[in-house]
């Protein structure tokens, strides 16, 4: 089964991706699903979490309070840190286990969805890396669209990651979102084959 890394920016289309990858047969993981799977009600990670920030950063249900969370992170490069230090590992140790269960199912290829594969120097764990990329201008208007958000926090958010010649450095295979949801497609189509292919080979 190839393992491949599939990542961009945000507001760049990354899930819409994903999920034609996945329509089409392929095995989908999330980072993101998995980063709330390790903050759960009762875990380890949202225990690690209250013992840095206190219980300031939890619901009244006892759930993380993400906006909270996310705030604390983006004032400060230091509380980014702590969370990143605390929450990677863990989310790290799930997908290889997520992935192996995979790997027993006989999948030709697995998606691994990570939106901050660069960030995390993750490029080394996948047989190949795709970047969904769009010109910055569009991630922040499809930013200022989605979120509801003003353009300087929109900024702030993108200064936060990877700049998008830094993720294009490490593709293997880039699909141009700057167009239509049916050109995406088309796209994951042609990838899907090759995907498919080259699944074959190494099998």
């Amino acid at each position: 089964m190839l393992v491949i890394g599939l990542t961009g920016g945000i507001a760049s289309g990354k899930s819409a991706a994903s999920h034609h990858f996945q329509s089409l047969g392929a095995a989908l993981l999330s980072a993101d699903a998995l980063a709330r799977e390790v903050v759960a009600i009762g875990s380890d990670g949202l225990k690690a979490l209250t013992g840095a920030f206190g219980n300031t950063i939890l619901l009244p249900n006892g759930e993380l309070d993400r906006k909270t969370l996310r705030s604390r992170i983006f004032e400060s490069a230091e509380a980014r840190k702590t969370v990143d230090d605390l929450l990677h590992p863990r989310i790290k140790a799930l997908s290889e286990q997520r992935i192996h269960e995979a790997k027993n199912e006989h999948y030709d290829y697995l998606i691994y969805e990570v939106p901050l594969l660069v960030e995390t120097q993750q490029a080394d764990r996948f047989d190949r890396i795709v970047v969904v990329d769009v010109p910055i201008q569009l991630q922040i208007d499809r930013l200022l669209e989605r979120d509801n958000t003003n353009a300087k926090q929109a900024q702030a958010i993108l200064d936060a990651q990877a700049s998008r010649e830094e993720r294009l450095a490490v593709a293997n295979d880039v699909i141009d979102n700057s167009g239509t949801l049916e050109q995406l497609y088309g796209q994951v189509e042609s990838l899907h084959q090759r995907y498919q292919t080259l699944a074959h080979q190494k099998g």
